[in-house]
């Protein structure tokens, strides 16, 4: 019997020898340039984000006269400054559904944004949040997503007109033969609740609308910016050479939920043009637990056709994945990257799936 003998780097190269890390001396030493280290450019003003105390309510009227008159404010952004030179976020299935990055009619998760206060710094857009009075009409929420399905749960989007926004069926092989013919049958139902993600470093963007040239120039600790660049340039209703991203050197953590800053790359460009100045936008703890992107939770039922011999020959899937109050790309891919691996690595060659993706009055995905 021979010995494992580590390769060395002459023989491979890079895979199995030793390297220096090039990033750890600057972070360990405290050098690192993370988003909000970033240098501002003059006369950046700040931002304070006003957000729903209800989970789903109608928006009856916005009042920011008060505010506006309030030390150091320069302005507010609204719903109708939104609609006027904003589109909504394209959605991954044929639905009418309308997601703004500010809400423009009502809201339906506690934490969504209904307008953004811009002042000389955070502190004072903070105080001038006082000044804007925002009426509701609330509505009666729904936050369990088997109970969505129903016909007389409330609905979310009355355009859609259920909160089923995607319904599809798949079967491979002869999933009704094989349940037919075999000596067992075994089900279970998992419910997988919802999880954070909470990095170190939370939501930053600095924003800057070119009036000459109709550019959007945004920095924003969003890794993966290209994956939905063009999203956020139609939501913005402006070709993709119309809008600059720019990420910064280091990274305080993401998992994933990084991605779901791109609303507020979209709401921070508007806020820009809406002031005509850079515009910085620092989400807090508190937001980020209120406000941000969280995981789906799902539901799924299952039922496997089991031989004697305990081998599973065909498997029934039921499954609900639930997308809070709004489909926002890339969802749902998610689901179906799932979806795509439902056997695992067994040679199980018959399957029954039926997969539902429903809204809830909760924060969106990431």
């Amino acid at each position: 019997m021979t010995s494992f003998q580590p390769a060395t780097e002459s023989q491979t190269g890079h895979i199995g020898a030793r390297h220096t890390r090039v990033e750890d001396a600057a972070l360990l030493r405290g050098l690192g340039c993370y988003a909000d280290d970033a240098a501002i450019p003059p006369g950046t003003l700040h931002a304070a984000i006003i957000r729903s105390p209800h989970a789903h309510a109608q928006i009856t009227s916005v009042d920011f006269s008060r505010a506006l008159l309030m030390k150091g404010v320069h302005g507010v952004l609204v719903g109708e400054d939104v609609k006027r030179w904003a589109l909504p976020f394209p959605v991954g299935v044929r639905q009418p559904m309308e997601h703004w990055c500010v809400a423009v009619d009502k809201v339906r998760y506690v934490g969504e944004p209904v307008a953004v206060v811009i002042a000389e710094s955070r502190y004072l857009a903070e105080d001038a949040i006082e000044g804007v009075r925002v009426e509701y009409e609330p509505l009666p929420p729904i936050i369990d997503p088997e109970l969505a399905t129903a016909e007389q749960a409330p609905i979310l989007h009355e355009a859609v007109g259920s909160n089923v926004v995607n319904e599809r069926h798949f079967r491979y092989g002869e999933p009704e033969q094989a349940f037919e013919q075999a000596p067992h049958k075994v089900s279970l139902k998992v419910k997988f609740p919802r999880s954070s993600c909470t990095p170190i470093e939370c939501y930053v963007v600095l924003a800057q609308y070119e009036r000459a040239t109709g550019i959007y120039d945004v920095l924003a600790n969003f890794q993966g910016p290209y994956a939905l660049h063009t999203v956020m340039a139609r939501a913005l209703n402006v070709p993709g050479n119309r809008l600059r991203l720019r990420t910064p050197k280091d990274s305080g953590g993401s998992f994933g939920i990084k991605q779901g800053v791109f609303p507020y790359v979209v709401m921070m460009g508007l806020a820009s043009r809406k002031v005509g100045a850079p515009v910085k936008w620092v989400e807090d703890r508190l937001e980020h637990l209120q406000g941000a992107s969280s995981a789906t939770n799902r539901v799924t039922e299952i039922e496997a056709a089991v031989e004697a011999d305990g081998r599973i020959t065909a498997l029934r899937y039921d499954q609900i994945d639930d997308c809070g109050a709004y489909l926002r790309a890339p969802e749902p891919a998610t689901f179906y990257r799932m979806h795509g691996n439902l056997t695992g690595a067994y040679a199980i060659r018959n399957l029954q799936v039926r997969n539902r993706v429903v809204l809830t009055n909760k924060t969106r995905p990431a």
